[in-house]
């Protein structure tokens, strides 16, 4: 299989004009086509992003990270893809790293390859770091297999492997959903370990309040099903 064309980029983003043209090219070294999902940004986001050489499909208004990534997974599956890798369009992950999820794919014994950040923790700010031990151990506790990094939004995953999955969360909160609905429903899951990149610059869209109960949420939704 060609992965470079059996498989795609999603990057979903808002207000990323200053970052996102680098990430699509970064991608277009390694796979043919790079969805950028435009969460209604108030900046040149899509047109830099379409200069870069992506495919761009824009938001008329707001709906949350989930809701990108739902928009971005269906055009990839209707598009013909296997496969997506989903990065963030702010400079935090590494497109360099991309092959590492290509060649875990390759092997046919995986549908879901996840980034794990948690070799090297000294770049992650000790709230991140908390959170997402936090997060992992009540991720893994749902899903029955162990997750290192469940928040991490660097990942490659079958097509087919999402299709099968029923999902509620609009922001935040659908990564988890993911990653316990597709446990739960046999999904073969792997990891491969990706850099900590924070710059310090960097205009967190989470909302922590607010995403912390969607998180609860999800768990609570996800405890029966």
């Amino acid at each position: 299989m060609n992965l470079r064309k059996a498989a795609c980029a999603i990057v979903p983003c808002y207000n990323e004009e200053a970052n996102i043209a680098q990430v699509v090219k970064e991608v277009l070294r390694h796979l043919d086509v790079c969805i950028v999902i435009d969460d209604c940004s108030t900046d040149r986001t899509s047109k830099v992003a379409s200069e870069a050489g992506a495919r761009v499909l824009r938001h008329e208004r707001n709906m949350g990270k989930g809701m990108a990534l739902k928009h971005g997974f269906a055009l990839a599956n209707v598009s013909g893809f296997s496969a997506a890798v989903t990065l963030d369009g702010d400079g935090q992950h590494d497109p360099e790293e991309i092959p590492r999820f290509l060649q875990a794919f390759e092997t046919g014994r995986f549908d879901i390859v996840l980034g794990d950040r948690m070799g090297d923790l000294s770049a992650m700010p000790w709230v991140r770091r908390a959170t997402n031990l936090f997060t992992s151990w009540c991720v893994t506790r749902m899903a029955g297999v162990p997750i290192r990094d469940s928040q991490v939004g660097f990942r490659l995953i079958r097509l087919d492997t999402w299709q099968a999955l029923d999902l509620n969360g609009r922001r935040f909160d659908l990564e988890s959903e993911i990653i316990i609905k597709a446990c739960r429903n046999g999904a073969r899951v792997t990891a491969v370990p990706i850099k900590t990149i924070y710059s310090g610059n960097e205009n967190s869209k989470i909302r922590p309040f607010a995403d912390t109960c969607r998180f609860f949420r999800v768990l609570w939704r996800c405890r029966n099903a």
